[in-house]
């Protein structure tokens, strides 16, 4: 009897001493240091400019386009660095170009007028420009997180801004038939027709420092009553770095 409870005991001892050396340590997760990295904090954006909800009254014509210059603060999630967000102020402008009108901005009237002027004399080239101080928001997917500058981007966000001003510039006073009378230029600056403050939607896709970009604004570019329901977009090319 002695000799079967000396036995159970050893078995139990020689147990015991594996189930110490087979103990597993649990491993940490490496930390990935992404300090210093370069993450699209500078954006350069330059693409097509349009009007969604311009009558077909309005003459639109030839490339009308936006340029924007953003520098944006970026910080990776701690629980996935392939997941940012980015935020920083900046500067967008479009800059929209008609044939044969009149944008009269600065002209007396409860509305905005869009004159036709092809059957008298017109300037040859007008634009209406508007710039914009802004505050952009990213929520941003980078696939390859140390190595931004060569991976594919993937980034959804909004942008917050107030306009700093808004004018039309005329170039070269011509006749109905193209003749040129003066070539002198002529701006006309007045904000009085527009909201000044506006709200864009935003997407970016591309790899490495190009990626291609588009916007929507939601809010109206014109006051309620003095024009068309007039939304902007944009399509266009985004250069980033640093």
């Amino acid at each position: 009897m002695k000799k079967i409870a000396l036995f159970a005991l050893g078995c139990m001892l020689i147990s015991a001493t594996q189930a110490q050396d087979t103990t597993v340590v649990p491993t940490k997760k490496p930390v990935i240091n992404l300090a210093g990295r370069a993450n699209d904090h500078l954006m350069i954006q330059l693409g097509y400019a349009g009007w969604a909800g311009a009558p077909d009254s309005i003459n639109t014509g030839g490339f009308s386009k936006s340029f924007n210059v953003f520098f944006m603060f970026d910080f990776p999630f701690k629980t996935n660095p392939k997941l940012s967000m980015a935020f920083g102020p900046g500067i967008s402008s479009d800059h929209i170009k008609f044939k044969k009108t009149h944008v009269g901005i600065r002209d007396n009237t409860n509305t905005l007028q869009f004159s036709d002027r092809s059957d008298t004399n017109h300037f040859k080239k007008t634009k209406l420009a508007t710039v914009y101080l802004e505050a952009p928001i990213e929520f941003r997917y980078t696939k390859d997180p140390l190595n931004s500058d060569k991976s594919l981007k993937f980034a959804v966000g909004v942008r917050v801004g107030t306009m700093l001003k808004a004018y039309t510039r005329n170039k070269t006073f011509q006749t109905k038939s193209g003749q040129a009378i003066n070539d002198y230029l002529v701006k006309e600056y007045h904000k009085g027709f527009f909201n000044t403050t506006r709200l864009v939607g935003t997407a970016r896709i591309g790899m490495g420092h190009f990626s291609l970009f588009g916007s929507y604004q939601f809010t109206t570019l014109f006051k309620e009553g003095v024009a068309a329901e007039i939304r902007p977009f944009t399509i266009g090319l985004t250069l980033s770095g640093l």
